[in-house]
């Protein structure tokens, strides 16, 4: 598994086409819509996670390095959402 955005996406599509096969019936299509909840779940926590991540670096954009101390999530390394955002940049 990798751990960027793209990668999440190909993840919940995929569990999409999953649940859509016409054959899925009974416990077999049970058993995916608790998968599917369940990545839902953790999908919305990484997007929140990328989301504070994102709000702390422009935070420190706009304001400067004086509340990088109160921001523990912005260590010395930027963040991979940070990284990925730089890299869309270029």
């Amino acid at each position: 598994m990798k751990n960027r955005i793209t990668d999440l996406n190909d993840h919940l599509f995929a569990q999409m086409e999953r649940l859509a096969e016409e054959g899925l019936t009974g416990d077999k299509l049970e058993d995916e819509i608790k998968r599917s909840d369940s990545m839902v779940k953790v999908a919305d926590q990484i997007v929140e996670n990328a989301r504070l991540g994102i709000q702390a670096a422009t935070l420190v954009a706009n304001h400067g390095d004086r509340f990088r101390k109160d921001l523990p999530m912005l260590s010395a390394q930027p963040s991979s959402a940070v990284k990925q955002i730089e890299g869309e940049k270029s």
